[in-house]
């Protein structure tokens, strides 16, 4: 495997891998490295994304004099772990490995510690548990697009003096399938053995696959008209564009088909041109969608999160989102429970003007000075 091509980057960005990080090598991105001694900010990417998707805010970060480092994740890209099956075992992707990945990354740059730990989509709950189990590595934390769905969980208190409650079984999947049309959740789908196929080979091509999934997750997409959930049941989810909540027959490619963007409207897209988007296409054409999906299943190896119950997140934090982005809301309390309970020292929700779910590359001017000013604000140090 050789790095990314110099000519698909922006200039002051290179392509380059870093061998023998927890067992893998990772290819990563990285801008600002010509002048030793700056602080660290790491990126991490979410689904279906790269290291890639950072590109556009990388530069002015690293003006802003700053060593900048995106990743591309286990099973993603050009990082090992990509050739990865579906019942192949799913320990390697448990979020314990992956903040273990994310470490042993920082210290093989000869880093003891980094300024910020950046996280969008899926990337962004795994930068919420990087900070909430090292905040002596990641000083400070902007989670972006996806509230930390999950956390850190409550264990049973109590229990050998007073006898529980049974605890009523959540139906919403259930009540989900029973709506007229009957649906299903994004996730869940995504949970399931064919969907890397339906996704990696669709009848429509990966190009225009990808084309459509981009172009409906973003403010391009005039019915994405978001707002906060009353509560987590079928009723409410079903509000949800097909993207989140889909048909039930249907695969995440006949979702987005029907609204696949006409030649007039992908040659304004100014934010993903046709010779960006053929980045993704050509990565993922190679390895196929299984390695990011391996985030979406049941992990054995999650259960070892228990031993941070109770937790909070205790370092400078933010969260960031496109007005365009029904992800902020898909979880109803999600953004409430991060704004009030879980950072206890939140320092606010930004949602940016113009963007949906791809809020660092459909707006990267606007998300860089906000990116830029919270890290000095807090003023955090690497060495």
């Amino acid at each position: 495997m050789t790095p990314l091509n110099a000519s698909t980057l922006p200039t002051g960005i290179r392509s380059r891998f870093v061998d023998d990080v927890n067992g893998i090598r990772f290819h990563v991105l990285e801008a600002g490295y010509e002048t030793a001694g700056r602080p660290l900010l790491l990126l991490i990417h979410g689904f279906p994304e790269l290291a890639y998707s950072w590109r556009k805010v990388m530069v002015p970060l690293a003006q802003a004099g700053y060593h900048v480092i995106a990743p591309d994740v286990r099973g993603y890209g050009r990082s090992s772990g990509s050739d990865v099956q579906y019942d192949d075992d799913l320990r390697p992707f448990s979020t314990l490995n992956k903040i273990h990945d994310m470490l042993a990354l920082v210290y093989a740059l000869g880093y003891r510690s980094v300024a910020a730990v950046i996280g969008h989509d899926q990337g962004s709950p795994l930068a919420g548990w990087c900070a909430l189990t090292r905040p002596d590595v990641f000083r400070s934390v902007v989670m972006m697009s996806s509230p930390f769905r999950g956390g850190p969980e409550s264990l049973p208190f109590n229990t050998a003096n007073v006898l529980a409650a049974p605890v009523e079984p959540v139906r919403i999947n259930e009540d989900l399938a029973k709506l007229n049309p009957p649906r299903k959740y994004y996730m869940n789908y995504y949970a399931t053995k064919p969907a890397n196929e339906n996704i990696w080979h669709p009848s429509q091509g990966l190009h225009d696959f990808l084309r459509a999934y981009y172009h409906m997750k973003s403010a391009d997409w005039v019915k994405n008209k978001p707002h906060p959930l009353s509560e987590l049941s079928a009723s409410e989810w079903a509000k949800l564009p097909r993207y989140y909540v889909m048909d039930l027959e249907k695969g995440m490619a006949e979702s987005v088909a029907p609204d696949m963007p006409s030649p007039e409207n992908i040659r304004a897209c100014k934010w993903l041109p046709d010779d960006e988007l053929k980045v993704y296409t050509e990565e993922y054409s190679r390895t196929g969608f299984q390695g990011g999906l391996q985030g979406y299943r049941r992990n054995p190896g999650d259960k070892d999160l228990a031993v941070f119950a109770g937790l909070t997140i205790n370092v400078p934090a933010m969260f960031m989102g496109g007005k365009s982005d029904w992800g902020v809301y898909q979880t109803p309390g999600g953004l409430e429970r991060v704004e009030q309970t879980l950072c206890t020292k939140y320092q606010g929700t930004v949602l940016v003007e113009g963007a949906g779910h791809w809020v660092q590359q459909e707006q990267p001017e606007k998300v860089s000075q906000i990116l830029i000013d919270f890290i000095k604000r807090n003023n955090s140090k690497s060495e």
